[in-house]
């Protein structure tokens, strides 16, 4: 199957919506809202300081997957670590490689900015998840994540 992996465009956005209500109805702690969900994407598309990115993987002016990540300052590491967001492939595309490729992509623009970690939250029952990120050479850490609504 032939993809093309390019940044994300502000006319991609209602397809990636989309792709997050189907990441979302996976994920217990969030629900799909597409309103929310282009304000977000309309923010990271838009931002021109370089701090975040957003790829999509398309095939045949479709939208099947994206990836998105976001910098931070880690104290723990002394400079710049990435979080990495909204890794989804359409469930009719997964097993071609292609989030392979969209973590691939996100590596390469990574180093162009010199961060030397990638983190990530999953959710806790989503096993197939799991294993991807360990198959690509992610590792399970003693954190859990916390939030508070403000």
């Amino acid at each position: 199957m032939d993809f093309l992996i390019r940044q994300a465009g502000i006319d991609d956005i209602p397809q990636m919506c989309s792709l997050l209500s189907e990441l979302f109805s996976i994920e217990i702690d969030f629900k799909p809202d597409r309103e929310r969900q282009a304000r977000g994407l309309i923010i990271l598309i838009s931002d021109t300081s370089g701090s975040s990115i957003v790829l999509v993987a398309e095939n045949d002016d479709k939208i099947i997957g994206m990836c998105s990540v976001q910098t931070l300052v880690s104290t723990a590491e002394g400079g710049i670590v990435g979080l990495l967001e909204d890794l989804i492939v359409h469930r009719d595309y997964r097993g071609n490689a292609v989030g392979t490729k969209l973590l691939s992509g996100i590596t390469k623009w990574c180093r162009t900015k010199n961060i030397s970690r990638l983190q990530l939250l999953r959710d806790m029952d989503n096993i197939k998840a799991m294993d991807f990120y360990i198959d690509k050479g992610w590792m399970n850490t003693n954190l859990i994540c916390m939030r508070k609504f403000l």
